[in-house]
């Protein structure tokens, strides 16, 4: 089993910072199939996003958590605020609301548990390949 773990702050460039550490993290792991790095990476940033825009205030930070078990790849956002995430039906002219919608189409599985003491974490999961002798990496403590 292959776990990671690294806390961000309430910032734009925490997205792409994020996603920079989720990929990081899978090409470590050797988890390299273009087509499920795109969705993950892509699923990734949706709920970096969601998390600094509405599950975050002030200086509060964000935690994501990738887990790699059996060929199964888990990540995990946790965020202080209790307001549970739902997917929206925006209108073609709407800029926002598509983000749940895609982590929805794109992962094979999501979801959002409480969180003691208090928030939330929303996470979804990807069947993939993991090539034998795969290295670990660990990061910053939960």
């Amino acid at each position: 089993m292959h776990e990671v773990t690294r806390w961000f702050p309430r910032h734009a460039r925490a997205v792409p910072q994020t996603r920079t550490f989720a990929q990081t993290t899978l090409t470590a792991w050797g988890i390299t199939s273009p087509d499920r790095i795109d969705d993950v990476l892509l699923c990734v940033s949706e709920l970096a996003t969601n998390a600094v825009q509405h599950g975050t205030t002030g200086n509060e930070q964000f935690l994501v958590k990738l887990a790699e078990d059996d060929a199964r790849l888990r990540v995990e956002v946790h965020d202080p605020s209790r307001r549970r995430p739902r997917p929206q039906q925006p209108g073609d002219n709407d800029p926002n609301g598509r983000g749940l919608l895609l982590v929805y189409t794109l992962s094979d599985e999501w979801g959002v548990d409480p969180r003691s003491p208090r928030g939330k974490v929303v996470w979804f999961e990807f069947k993939v390949a993991v090539p034998t002798g795969a290295t670990t990496s660990t990061g910053d403590a939960c």
